[in-house]
């Protein structure tokens, strides 16, 4: 037996037991740091730390308060906050109380919160500010079972009427460091007795259609996560992470259970307008992100480039594909050979390009990382390459919500742009006769909550679970997602199109590019809907005769049409001809979460969108002759 395997098989029965054993093993060690604004409202935010066992302290004060109000092993507890310390001290709290966690994205709104609530009959919530609690406050009629909400940040809050059902954080930490007093081992015999086929974890997919489908994870799930983590050797106990990602998402939450088991500073703040100013201050040396933080830095870094005039970006542009070849080539002599070795020539090039270009990224970014980790939708494959050659390196991996987020990692060094890496030990995965990616293993959830029949579409009785993915694996394991099973159509022609792939390559073409939608289900040809980004497209339209004027009516400039229009003849040189691009439309805005058009990991909700934007796909097809 290999060592991860000793490692994965002799797994504790929950996270929970997890942190206990952390705590006990390293208690002073700096466990998370978190930024407290200034109280004066101006200046740089204060970082402070929290040893292991200070946060044990605090978290065991939580759980024992929710033991308090009357919280039993399983009964859940809803989290509605953004990424922050309370939100994972509050988390490890309910676990440790042998509860289990609801999570809710703050932006919900209060319709789909209440839904997510009743639904998972959620006894308690734990609410971030006055926003979210009014939002129980407003659909409490309809939820029965909820009989408290603790508030996080009391700023602004209304008690309504000072009853009891509502308290602060801090008062429910109060109530159960009383309990603990009286009773010190409360929490560890709750923690003792949880069986690792107990629900840890409700999340509700965020879903690109239809309700949210709330997934169980009990707590053998993020056990095994946690020891599988720690068995890549990706991350180390002297790592720093910087966790920005939302941790209603599976993405986020899984990676606060490798940190519990590797023992390393994670710092938290979900602010996504403060990762620039963070990222300096906290010199991470990885962090985790979704593929639209990288499209927003390589726009970003395009277009201050091509602010400091022609010369400047010039320059850039020739660093960008000297790091692009430079990644290419590497990566295939260390495939081949065991060595990431380059040409003199092109070695020559890559050093002169990382002295006025890629060693200014690195310092952006903290001047320590190692790698990234990305997930959630594909990476452009060039963005990965200009990533790497620029000595960030973005290991991709794989996972969904209902395989607790990471099957598949890209195995450190020997990491290949493009593909999604290698499973997870302990995880299974075979490709079906038609491309679906099937997974196996202890990471796999129980099943959908409260919905058997949907559990059986996706989940076979011999623990198979359909991911709905289309995927390709080399003869060496690693495995390339080419597109999600649902989104792939057919034209009329009958030639089938994986949009998510063209959309990809022309985000990797196009700097200016946001989001992109590619239509053509039953059509005769393909179209697209493309989002520009703001602040790269303003910077643009400022050196094009078109600044001072509002972004919608940029977007609309005939100018910037042409713009566009020279990308997409680009894009399409690389794609056969049924796949190309042959009319598209810009929209007046970008898709945003507050208007339901992208999840809130980012993830494009295509009938939302498609329905939204109806008018302007009928306009593209107008006049053409269906097959």
């Amino acid at each position: 037996m290999s060592d991860a395997q000793t490692l994965i098989e002799n797994r504790p029965p929950s996270v929970a037991a997890l942190f206990l054993e952390r705590v006990a093993a390293t208690p002073d060690a700096e466990a998370y740091r978190y930024p407290v604004p200034p109280s004066a409202g101006e200046g740089p935010d204060e970082w402070k730390s929290l040893t292991w066992g200070r946060a044990a302290e605090r978290v065991y004060a939580i759980a024992a308060g929710l033991i308090e109000l009357g919280v039993q092993p399983e009964q859940r507890v809803a989290l509605a906050a953004s990424t922050r310390i309370e939100w994972i001290l509050s988390d490890l709290g309910i676990m440790c109380a042998g509860a289990a966690t609801t999570t809710i994205y703050p932006q919900t709104n209060a319709d789909e919160s209440a839904f997510i609530l009743s639904d998972s009959a959620s006894r308690v919530l734990i609410a971030e500010d006055a926003a979210q609690l009014a939002k129980a406050v407003e659909k409490r009629a309809e939820l029965p079972d909820l009989t408290h909400v603790v508030v996080i940040d009391p700023t602004g809050m209304d008690k309504d009427g000072g009853a009891d059902w509502i308290l602060t954080l801090d008062e429910l930490e109060k109530r159960g460091a009383a309990r603990l007093e009286k009773d010190a081992d409360l929490v560890k015999e709750r923690v003792g007795a949880i069986t690792k086929d107990q629900l840890a974890t409700l999340i509700y997919t965020s879903g690109t259609t239809g309700r949210p489908k709330g997934v169980r994870l009990p707590h053998d799930n993020w056990s095994y996560m946690a020891k599988a983590i720690a068995a890549t050797g990706l991350v180390g106990a002297d790592d720093v992470q910087y966790l920005w990602l939302p941790l209603a998402h599976v993405f986020g939450k899984v990676l606060t259970s490798g940190q519990i088991e590797v023992g390393h500073v994670t710092a938290v703040d979900g602010r996504v307008d403060k990762i620039i100013d963070n990222l300096p201050v906290v010199q991470p040396t990885y962090m985790a992100a979704v593929p639209r933080i990288f499209e927003k830095v390589y726009n970003g870094v395009a277009a201050k480039a091509r602010a400091g005039g022609a010369a400047k970006y010039k320059i850039f542009q020739w660093a960008a594909g000297v790091a692009r070849e430079y990644a290419k080539v590497s990566q295939d002599n260390f495939r081949r050979t065991g060595t990431a070795s380059v040409p003199f020539a092109l070695g020559a090039k890559h050093k002169v390009a990382d002295t006025l270009v890629y060693s200014k990224l690195r310092d952006a970014f903290g001047g320590r990382l190692r790698a990234c980790v990305s997930g959630s939708v594909a990476l452009a494959p060039e963005i990965g390459f200009f990533f790497a050659g620029a000595g960030i390196h973005i290991l991709e991996g794989y996972g969904l919500t209902e395989s607790s987020a990471a099957s598949f990692v890209n195995p450190g060094e020997a990491y290949r742009t493009g593909t999604v890496g290698k499973p997870l030990p302990g995880c299974e995965v075979r490709i079906a006769e038609d491309g679906e990616i099937l997974l196996r293993g202890p990471g796999i959830m129980e099943g959908y909550h409260g919905l058997p029949e949907k559990t059986a579409e996706v989940l076979e009785a011999d623990g198979w679970f359909h991911t709905g993915d289309i995927g390709e694996l080399s003869p060496d394991g690693y495995l390339r997602i080419t597109d999600r099973k649902k989104d792939l159509f057919k034209t009329s022609g009958g030639k089938y199109v994986a949009p998510t792939e063209i959309e990809g390559s022309f985000k990797s073409v196009c700097p200016f590019v946001s989001n992109i939608l590619v239509h053509g289900a039953d059509r005769n040809f393909c179209t697209a809907l493309i989002a520009l980004d703001e602040v790269a497209l303003m910077g643009w339209a400022g050196e094009n005769g078109l600044g001072g004027k509002p972004y919608a009516e940029v977007v609309a400039a005939p100018e910037t049409v042409a713009m566009v229009e020279g990308y997409v003849k680009e894009l399409n040189e690389g794609l056969q001809r049924w796949q190309t691009i042959k009319k598209f439309r810009l929209l007046p805005r970008d898709l945003d979460v507050e208007h339901g058009e992208i999840t809130p990991s980012l993830k494009l909700k295509r009938p939302v969108v498609e329905r939204e934007y109806a008018h302007l796909l009928e306009e593209m097809y107008e006049g053409t002759r269906e097959a």
